[in-house]
């Protein structure tokens, strides 16, 4: 016998409270927690003043660094009071102009993610993968769970633009790429979002994957076209055509979501008075490898010549950036 329907929404409504609570609990548990540093530094203060001990300078100064990180992390999390900023974030790149090095450039961008994901103890899951003619990937959809993760995310949406000498270009010359990245909430089944089935077309393909991993040999891939707006989301994940058609469903609701939410921005941009870039296409940062080393969000000025260390998944300077920068 099944379970009554109730039931089960009514599981779902505690385990969002659940985890409503445990979020704020864990902000109050971070502040408490900056209040005893503050006051152990003080502490060690007092004492180095009146032994006059050098060794503790030292201490302080590795405290104090320690102090102030977790300080801007608490209060960057304050910022996040987006309806959606608590969700998962479903993110995908595309490779756009320069070819080859374009694909590269999108493996770049998917490793950098992974690693920032991964930092956060954030899981990873690949919901679409197709590979590049040659090298790298043409575009990649994956899904980043965890805590704020769209609010997070959502800075990064735009065109990011790379700067460097090809290593597919014997020449050694230099070239600049641009990749696409689209950055979207996974809503809850109870967000209505409605979409005619009069609207939409559902194609069945056969999945592809990264190094022959994870490959279905079955044409079980689901890519849907929504007429009106003309998006296309596709999932290649599951092994079942049901599944993949469940979250590629998801995926367009959300992706429909997200042009409602640019639509209020941009009224309320309007109202204001000020003109911002919201849409796609908008270049947000540039990477640039070659003469030099630096990495420049051009909305916030907020700059590194550590181009490696961004790569590797450091870029909460950029998100904290972008955060405060919103809200100023």
């Amino acid at each position: 016998m099944a379970a009554d329907p109730d039931f089960w929404n009514n599981m779902e409504k505690s385990k969002k409270v659940l985890k409503q609570t445990a979020a704020l609990k864990a902000k109050v548990e971070g502040y408490e927690g900056l209040v005893r540093q503050y006051e152990d530094i003080n502490t060690l203060i007092e004492m180095g003043n009146e032994e006059e001990d050098e060794e503790i300078v030292a201490e302080v100064k590795e405290l104090k660094e320690e102090f102030i990180a977790k300080y801007d992390e608490l209060k960057i999390s304050t910022l996040l009071d987006g309806e959606y900023d608590k969700e998962n974030a479903i993110v995908t790149l595309h490779a756009g102009e320069g070819g080859t090095e374009a694909c590269d450039w999108v493996s770049m961008l998917f490793r950098m993610y992974t690693r920032w994901a991964e930092k956060k103890g954030f899981d990873v899951e690949t919901l679409d993968y197709l590979e590049g003619d040659e090298a790298g990937i043409k575009s990649v959809t994956i899904q980043v769970t965890g805590e704020n993760a769209y609010g997070y995310l959502k800075s990064e949406k735009g065109v990011h633009r790379l700067v460097r000498v090809s290593p597919f270009d014997s020449a050694g010359r230099r070239h600049t790429s641009f990749a696409s990245c689209d950055v979207m909430p996974e809503i809850d089944d109870d967000v209505t979002i409605e979409v005619n089935p009069d609207d939409i077309r559902v194609d069945t393909y056969r999945s592809s994957g990264a190094g022959g991993q994870h490959i279905n040999k079955t044409s079980s891939a689901i890519r849907i076209t929504h007429f009106p707006t003309g998006i296309v989301v596709q999932c290649q994940n599951e092994r079942s055509q049901h599944s993949n058609k469940d979250t590629a469903m998801k995926m367009l609701k959300a992706k429909l979501l997200e042009l409602k939410i640019e639509e209020q921005m941009k009224k309320l941009a309007e109202i204001r008075g000020v003109q911002q870039e919201i849409g796609w296409g908008s270049q947000i940062r540039s990477y640039v490898f070659m003469p030099y080393t630096l990495v420049k969000d051009n909305r916030t000025g907020e700059e590194t010549g550590n181009v490696q260390s961004v790569m590797d998944g450091n870029i909460d300077n950029f998100i904290n950036a972008y955060l405060s920068w919103i809200h100023s």
